[in-house]
């Protein structure tokens, strides 16, 4: 059974971290196969010297895709908390997954900066952090993401994400009819048969012709 990919993306801050521990939580609860896969975390412990330009971004964001898709199809719920500000880092992982959910946690820059307890917004704007998104290089917002989790904490969102796991699952469960042991094989058809051959001889009601002598 293949499993599925949900991305949580949005800037710094917005709370993706907070809201895949959540869904997390929810599926463990519910006995589901679940890993988290937090952007920051995979970066300490797959890349030692990590860089933030925009070549090391996409390389990094690539390894997260092809390392949450092998997951995935391993049966598993994959929670993936990273930035990845291109649509295109997130398009390349929605195709490499089995199964892909694109949640989009819509902050205000104002509020994530608010909860920035890294002080990455701070450095941006003095100039140590140029390649930050959202503050020294963009963010690009999902067009028409699968669900969207407005101001990070959304109760909904929450839910929305868990109920869509849970669907697949349901379904994955259903027997598999065609594959009982247990039945026959179906008889074979005959062939229709052809045209009777016209009667021939004395029952036929036909009368010979006389030979001439």
């Amino acid at each position: 059974m293949s499993g599925t990919v949900v991305w949580m993306t949005g800037p710094p801050s917005s709370g993706k971290s907070t809201l895949a521990a959540a869904v997390r939580a929810r599926l463990v609860a519910a006995g589901r196969p679940v890993v988290l896969l937090d952007g920051d975390e995979v970066r300490a412990a797959l890349v030692p010297h990590p860089g933030y330009g925009a070549r090391e971004r996409d390389r990094f964001y690539e390894t997260l895709a092809r390392l949450a898709a092998l997951a995935a199809r391993q049966g598993l719920a994959v929670l993936v908390a990273a930035t990845a500000n291109r649509r295109a880092h997130r398009t390349r992982a929605r195709r490499l997954a089995p199964r892909f959910l694109e949640v989009h946690l819509d902050v205000p820059a104002a509020v994530c900066e608010a909860r920035d307890a890294k002080g990455l917004y701070a450095r941006a704007r003095a100039g140590r952090a140029p390649d930050l998104p959202g503050a020294g290089v963009a963010y690009e917002p999902p067009r028409a993401p699968d669900v969207v989790a407005r101001g990070g904490h959304d109760a909904a969102a929450l839910a929305a994400v868990v109920r869509a796991l849970s669907e697949p699952a349901r379904r994955a469960a259903a027997p598999v009819r065609s594959a009982d042991p247990g039945r026959r094989p179906a008889p074979r058809r005959r062939a229709a048969p052809g045209p009777s051959p016209a009667p021939s001889g004395p029952a036929s009601g036909r009368r010979r012709p006389r030979r001439r002598s």
